[in-house]
């Protein structure tokens, strides 16, 4: 029964932390239809909107040199951030590392992020085709791959920009070497 109780506990401190996370993050929009609202009023004040995506599992250089420079592509940025159930599909049942809820509230913490989308997709292309965001910012490991969203994109008149990556930077990265400590 205490062991109930205590995991009962657990569980409720850790649903408190998620909703105080929830409230602190302004930056996080709750659904598509929220965001779409914004990306009309940007428009209408013809504000330049860039978007990019990914895990953001845990938080490098690498992460915080692509936001940094997709951010001087424009005057938004969007940054689309896969969920827990995404991540699992892509890239195993031992991640995430950080939740989508801790992982969405370190990036609201940077002036680069104007705001925040979770997506369950395997990809954003769904939310890429809606908002249909001026530039499409991504890696430049993506050089002569297929893009999710690009191919809207371009018939849209809109840009897929490519940023070069700080090299050895990467979430798995760091998690192989705290392996191997």
């Amino acid at each position: 029964q205490l062991v109930y109780l205590l995991k009962n506990l657990v569980q409720l401190v850790l649903l408190r932390k998620n909703l105080i996370m929830q409230l602190q993050n302004k930056k996080l929009v709750k659904n598509l239809d929220e965001l779409l609202s914004l990306c009309e009023e940007y428009a209408a004040k013809n504000k330049t909107i860039v978007m990019t995506n990914g895990c953001f599992d845990i938080l490098h250089c690498g992460h915080t040199h692509i936001l940094e420079e997709s951010k001087k592509l424009g005057d938004i940025l969007i940054v689309a951030v896969n969920s827990d159930e995404s991540i699992k599909k892509i890239k195993s049942s031992n991640r995430p590392i950080n939740s989508e809820l801790d992982r969405s509230y370190v990036l609201s913490c940077l002036s680069s992020v104007d705001h925040i989308i979770l997506f369950s997709e395997e990809t954003p292309e769904e939310i890429i085709s809606k908002v249909l965001p001026d530039i499409l910012v991504k890696g430049s490991d993506y050089k002569g791959k297929k893009i999710a969203g690009e191919d809207i994109l371009i018939k849209n008149n809109k840009k897929v920009a490519l940023i070069d990556l700080v090299d050895g930077k990467s979430s798995t990265s760091i998690i192989n070497k705290i392996l191997n400590l």
